[in-house]
């Protein structure tokens, strides 16, 4: 937590260019877009990063095919080419996967018009994935046995993208760019409103662990609050065109499901989209698209019987699915965008747009986040830094490209020397995945740290948690330079050990005490105490 501790300590040290409130995927991005360009940055949340909304999504990295039938083309194209770009510049990160489609007799669509969105979707995309395919009942059987097939009519298989690791992983990574040029970050400091004086904005700030209250001054205020942007526009007395409506979405994580590398997507009864996603050994299934009234929203009854329901209805397994296969949940909101004046929900409740919306208000320089996806942050991170430099906030490097992994040459020097150190010869046998792979995928040149500890000391190199692919050494390195403050942050956002184990297994796991001793030394007790306490 020293990391932390330091950065706090600078908040209200200085003015700095900006401020953004919110470290979900749109303060993550904004902060590690600004801080690239060489402007002064300050990122605060009153959660850990990603600790909201930003860690509840299915990991999909799409154009979002299911807005063809809201004829929302304009999106779907925008999306489709900013998968191809996060593809692109983060080969390790984000993945390109097959989405293996059956349909049922009967559905409102004819099989072949569906295949024809299919490849609409595709030149959407600009070809930039394999092509689609069409599906016989035949071809189902043999390559996906675990799907039923005696009331679908056929399918068919398009390509999307996902990420290997989690969401709220990928957003930290964000956070940490911005940190490596110079922005300063801190998580659990909670925003009590902000107040323009002159040309600067003060933000009073509370840092939740131990209240202790501070001012950061800003030229620049960035709402990046997700599902709080309301709330805090309200604090700083900000009125705006737009604001948030909620729509709940769920997951469940359960066994695996199918031993291939895919993602089984089906319409559910009501006519949405419903996938079986890969994590591992497990399997996310879901989702739901319900609308509720504030942000805080959990998984219900009726949410798990919807989800097993549609699952065991199109699927041949052993037995059918229960309650109690269910190792984790995921529940969130997705914030969607509405004019302020617009009623709530109506009959076209899945028809509301998914797009985002920046409102500027230039003359207090104040800028509010509405909306937003994974998949398009990095258009979001250039359009706010597009926004800032009208605003007459100087960007030394303007034109820098601010994302993407290391050069080239940085990550062939970092496998030649796990070449040298037969680093894969560590790896698990169940994990699936080089070591050398993985390491570089959730690190890129920090790997090159962790290769320095393991020639040290090969002891780094081992499990931490048995039945998980996390070595000694990355605890290390999280404890040192990723603000774990609480063991539900390390086990749930900067890892997934929280998504892909029961949290009783956990607890009864060779290895979880050491961890805390590593994250948090002597507190390590009262770390795994409250964390089985929540």
């Amino acid at each position: 937590m020293q990391l932390r501790k330091s950065n706090i300590r600078k908040l209200d040290q200085e003015i700095y260019d900006i401020l953004i409130v919110g470290g979900g995927i749109n303060g993550a991005v904004s902060a590690a877009a600004l801080s690239g360009k060489g402007a002064r940055v300050a990122l605060i949340d009153q959660r850990d990063f990603a600790g909201f909304t930003s860690q509840q999504s299915s990991n999909l990295v799409w154009g979002g095919i299911k807005y063809l039938e809201n004829h929302d083309y304009a999106l779907v194209r925008k999306l489709c080419l900013s998968r191809n770009q996060l593809l692109r510049n983060y080969p390790s990160r984000v993945r390109e996967i097959r989405f293996f489609a059956s349909i049922d007799t009967g559905f409102h669509f004819h099989p072949l018009f569906l295949w024809a969105g299919a490849w609409l979707y595709w030149l959407f995309g600009n070809g930039f994935t394999q092509t689609p395919r069409l599906l016989s009942k035949r071809t189902i059987r043999r390559e996906e046995p675990v799907v039923k097939i005696q009331d679908t009519v056929g399918g068919f298989e398009y390509s999307d993208a996902y990420l290997p690791d989690n969401d709220a992983r990928f957003v930290f990574q964000f956070v940490r760019s911005a940190m490596d040029r110079g922005g300063v970050a801190a998580n659990y400091v909670e925003s009590l409103g902000a107040r323009r004086e002159g040309e600067i904005w003060i933000a009073r700030a509370r840092d939740v662990i131990d209240g202790g209250e501070m001012e950061i001054r800003a030229r620049v205020l960035i709402n990046a609050a997700g599902p709080f942007v309301d709330d805090h526009n309200a604090l700083t007395g900000e009125q705006t065109e737009h604001r948030h409506v909620f729509s709940k979405g769920i997951h469940l994580i359960v066994p695996r499901i199918t031993l291939n590398p895919r993602i089984l997507t089906f319409f559910a009864d009501d006519g949405r989209l419903f996938f079986i996603i890969p994590m591992g050994a497990r399997a996310c299934i879901g989702t739901t698209d319900t609308p509720v009234e504030t942000p805080f929203a959990e998984v219900t009854d009726e949410d798990r019987r919807f989800v097993l329901d549609n699952i065991n209805k199109r699927l041949n397994l052993d037995r059918p699915l229960t309650c109690a296969d269910i190792v984790a949940e995921r529940c969130g909101v997705r914030p969607l965008v509405v004019k302020a004046q617009a009623s709530d929900h109506g009959h076209d409740w899945l028809r509301w747009s998914r797009k985002h919306e920046i409102e500027v208000d230039r003359a207090k320089a104040h800028l509010s986040i509405f909306g937003g996806k994974l998949t398009d942050c990095i258009n979001i991170g250039d359009e706010v830094s597009r926004i800032v430099a009208q605003l007459g906030i100087a960007l030394p490097h303007r034109d820098h490209r601010w994302y993407g992994e290391p050069h080239a040459s940085v990550r062939e020097e970092y496998l030649r020397q796990a070449r040298l150190m037969k680093l894969d010869s560590h790896a698990s046998p169940n994990s699936g995945e080089p070591l050398s792979s993985r390491l570089w995928r959730r690190y890129d040149q920090q790997a090159l740290e962790l290769l320095a500890e393991i020639r040290e000391d090969p002891r780094q190199a081992e499990m931490s948690i048995e039945g998980t692919d996390y070595l000694r050494c990355e605890i290390q390195l999280a404890q040192r330079r990723e603000m774990i403050v609480s063991l539900e942050d390390f086990l749930r956002r900067r890892s997934k050990i929280a998504l892909i184990m029961r949290r009783a297994d956990i607890g009864n796991t060779i290895g979880l005490m050491e961890i805390c001793e590593i994250l948090f030394g002597d507190r390590a007790g009262e770390k795994l105490d409250e964390y089985f306490q929540d």
